[in-house]
């Protein structure tokens, strides 16, 4: 829509993506995203952080069920959305003002950290529930990681890449020219 603010926001979740449908079925998933900038003193010669900035998130429908399924507390997320200013008063009368992001588009970052994307079927409710369990399982099959901790790696300074090449094949040396979806 002509004059909403799109952002894109980095930053780390502050808690797991709350998960709730609407009367009318829709699935929308909250969570909350804290970005905090980092600054060079020049006096102390050494990085300090900013002032955070906490952003409540709201994504819907099938991205909401997948964001709940695949995103955790403390993982490095990278989040696009239209910014909402929402005026309210609260308990004792006193009129406050929040900010909040209408989530299009959220994925964990890729920095510091690998993942397996798994395509989920886009007819209706085929492929719900499968999100973080598939991206377990894969990354257990690939043996990079084990159950209790679906980020860790067992080879430490690798590339990142999927062991098993992206696409799933084993040509080539481990990568495909497919795409991953």
């Amino acid at each position: 829509m002509a004059g909403e603010t799109v952002i894109t926001v980095v930053g780390n979740l502050v808690d797991e993506p709350e998960l709730r449908f609407t009367p009318a079925g829709a699935a929308v998933a909250k969570f909350r995203v804290a970005s905090t900038p980092r600054v060079f003193d020049k006096q102390s010669n050494e990085w300090k952080d900013g002032e955070g900035l906490f952003l409540t998130c709201s994504v819907w429908r099938q991205a909401a069920e997948n964001a709940a399924e695949t995103l955790q507390r403390g993982m490095r997320v990278i989040v696009q959305g239209r910014l909402k200013q929402r005026s309210y008063e609260d308990r004792e009368g006193v009129k406050r003002t929040v900010y909040e992001l209408d989530v299009d588009d959220v994925g964990p970052s890729l920095k510091t950290a690998t993942a397996v994307v798994t395509k989920t079927s886009s007819s209706g409710s085929g492929g719900q529930g499968q999100g973080r369990e598939a991206f377990q399982r894969a990354r257990q099959e690939q043996g990079a990681v084990s159950a209790e901790d679906p980020w860790a790696s067992n080879t430490p300074g690798t590339s990142g890449a999927p062991a098993g090449g992206w696409g799933g094949g084993s040509q080539g040396g481990g990568y495909s020219d497919e795409p991953p979806f």
